[in-house]
């Protein structure tokens, strides 16, 4: 997935002072730990065996990991192609139509609580300027800040990763310990893991690290009960 590039509007990055990828991360690493722990939980409890529980858990990382980072890709790409068509049409109508644009602007300017003759002095010095014009249009019409796009690319690339080392978590205890043990260990390595994923985001959530944790923790920590009680329920109809 290489990264996306577009002529008028190169400088993909994301405004404000959380990472770019926040979403992606937390998104990936929570899906990777709990689908990856609710599906071998259940398997393990199933069968009580560890290299069937390893192959499966391998492949399940493999393929979701593949579909999460595809999916994001062009999830991203679709959205982010709407904006570049929004933009284009934008920088048009600035073109053909500037003088009705400008008093767009101030129109803009005065529904946000400018008054009236203030609006019209910076909806002029706005029109004054062409990509400040741009850039206010597309901020204040569109609500969209052409420099704040990202990479539809890396985004894939990030919720791949993320979803890989998620999925891992659940699935390490079952290389070294058998299984019954390896079920207990990979409930708490998971939940540990979502806990600390939770508390990781309140950095840039401001909430509290503690709440933030529990929240992802308990609330991600239930397809873990459903995936061994489905697992339980096959292992006995199978008998």
């Amino acid at each position: 997935m290489e990264k996306e590039k577009h002529p008028r509007y190169p400088d993909h990055h994301q405004s404000g002072s959380s990472p770019s990828y926040i979403r992606e991360v937390v998104f990936g690493m929570e899906d990777g730990m709990v689908s990856t722990f609710g599906a071998v939980t259940g398997i393990a409890a199933a069968t009580v065996d560890p290299s069937l529980v390893v192959l499966s858990g391998l492949v399940i990382i493999s393929v979701e990991s593949i579909s999460m980072g595809v999916g994001s890709f062009l999830s991203n790409k679709s959205q982010q192609d709407i904006k570049y068509n929004l933009l284009d049409e934008e920088r048009e109508e600035l073109e053909k139509f500037p003088q009705e644009e400008e008093k767009e602007l101030q129109r803009i300017y005065e529904r946000d609580g400018w008054s009236s003759s203030l609006a019209g002095k910076m909806a002029a010095e706005a029109a004054g300027k062409k990509q400040l014009f741009f850039s206010e249009m597309a901020h204040h019409e569109l609500q969209i800040i052409p420099t704040g796009l990202q990479s539809p690319g890396q985004n894939g690339l990030v919720m791949f990763g993320s979803y890989v080392l998620g999925g891992s978590i659940p699935l390490l205890a079952y290389f070294f310990l058998p299984v019954y043990q390896a079920i207990l260990v990979s409930a708490v390595l998971t939940v540990s893991g979502l806990f600390l994923l939770g508390a990781r985001v309140a950095r840039y959530s401001k909430r509290s690290w503690w709440k933030s944790g529990w929240e992802m923790m308990s609330l991600a920590s239930l397809a873990g009960l459903v995936g061994y009680g489905v697992g339980q329920i096959v292992e006995k109809w199978v008998k």
